[in-house]
């Protein structure tokens, strides 16, 4: 089923279960070679997510800010996407052009993310897509300026939301997890991966 909450594209339920296996599966083997890592925030503050990354760059966060970097912290490039999660990508918004990084995000039953705006790429004009594995997670949405009215929507594993056109620049996080809510996780937790054009 597909619905817009304040711009933001949602899929539910666009993954079924073998395809969220599968799509996990291929993670799985990019944390394989890029293990999860717990950045700092700019204000020395360790983030209560933890993050891996796939394609020609990842995500990174230290007392230098918030950027794009091509190596994880361990001085390795990041792995190839998975053309699992390239289908994806692929999918829903029907562009040539390929996301350059999959970022990795793993949530344990405490971890949130504060409401922030993706604006680190080159060029807004190309959407970002999110896709949610494992546990539930509470997902606020928001405006293109801090403030104002905000919508929250539970989003459940294979569940996935496509950020364009007026919600790209919009404000967004996690405000907490339904630990247990889900069995695709062995050890529980919720995956999330957005996939995003980064040049």
């Amino acid at each position: 089923m597909r619905f817009s909450v304040k711009g933001f594209e949602i899929h539910s339920g666009f993954l079924n279960i073998e395809a969220q296996r599968a799509v996990l599966d291929a993670v799985r083997g990019v944390v394989a070679k890029a293990p999860f890592f717990r950045p700092n925030t700019p204000s020395g503050k360790p983030m209560s997510v933890r993050m891996s990354a796939a394609g020609k760059y990842g995500w990174f966060s230290d007392r230098n800010g918030y950027r794009y970097v091509s190596q994880h912290p361990d001085g390795t490039p990041w792995p190839a996407i998975p053309a699992e999660v390239l289908e994806i990508w692929h999918g829903l918004t029907g562009l040539e052009r390929q996301p350059e990084c999959c970022l990795i995000n793993y949530y344990g039953p405490d971890a949130k993310l504060g409401l922030h705006q993706d604006r680190d790429e080159a060029d807004m004009r190309w959407p970002v897509v999110s896709v949610s594995l494992g546990d539930d997670g509470l997902f606020r949405m928001g405006n293109v300026t801090r403030g104002g009215k905000t919508e929250s929507h539970w989003l459940r594993s294979g569940d996935v939301v496509v950020m364009g056109g007026d919600a790209r620049l919009a404000y967004h996080g996690v405000d907490r997890i339904r630990a247990g809510s889900s069995t695709l996780l062995p050890k529980g937790g919720r995956l999330n991966l957005t996939l995003r054009v980064v040049e």
